[in-house]
This record gives structure tokens, C-alpha cells and sequence, in this order.
């Protein structure tokens, strides 16, 4: 399994409605696609600036590439996000998982 991590940063007075987009727009988005074993929107506050994680797990490459994309180390971006983050982070980070 592969553990998929999206990172964004936005302002503190923006970060209850971001969360909520991310609830009903990204984590629907995610589980929709086959191949995904599930998906996490975890935050932190962190001066005037909350910090935004989607923690996504997939059984394969093939998985990750039918949600993101060909080149899928590329940071996926919905239409809305460039009026909520600080900067759009170019990639991603990939973790193989291991169970033993």
C-alpha cells in the first residue's frame, strides 16, 4: 500500500471553510476513485496560518495515477484553492507502507 500526503497552508481566517471543502469536495473525490483504501483531512494551527494535510492510502501506483494522473508526484488542485492557500505546493509525498 502507498500513502499519498498533500500539504497547503492557509490564513487562519479562511481555515474553518477550507476544512469543510476539504470535507465534502476532496475526501468524496478520493474514495470515489478505485484502488483507494481511504483518506484523511488533518489540520493544525500554527500562528495566523492553519496547516492543511490529506492523508490518503492507495493500493498501487495505478490507484494514485487514475485520481491524480500520469505524473502523479504532481499536487492535485481543485478550482477554488488558489482563493484559500498561501502557495501551491508543486508535489506531493509518497510513502510505500509496510504491515510487519
Amino acid at each position: 500500500m502507498i500513502e499519498r500526503i498533500w500539504h497547503g497552508a492557509v490564513p487562519t481566517a479562511k481555515a474553518a471553510e477550507y476544512v469543510e471543502r476539504m470535507r465534502t469536495v476532496a475526501l468524496p473525490d478520493y474514495k470515489a476513485i478505485s484502488g483507494n483504501r481511504g483518506a484523511f483531512c488533518l489540520h493544525r494551527v500554527e500562528g495566523d496560518v492553519v496547516h492543511i494535510e490529506m492523508l490518503t492510502f492507495w493500493e498501487d501506483v495505478d490507484a494514485i495515477k487514475r485520481f491524480a494522473g500520469d505524473d502523479y508526484a504532481a499536487a492535485k488542485y481543485y478550482d477554488f484553492d488558489r482563493s484559500f492557500l498561501v502557495e501551491l505546493e508543486p508535489h506531493v509525498r509518497h510513502y510505500t507502507m509496510h504491515d510487519r
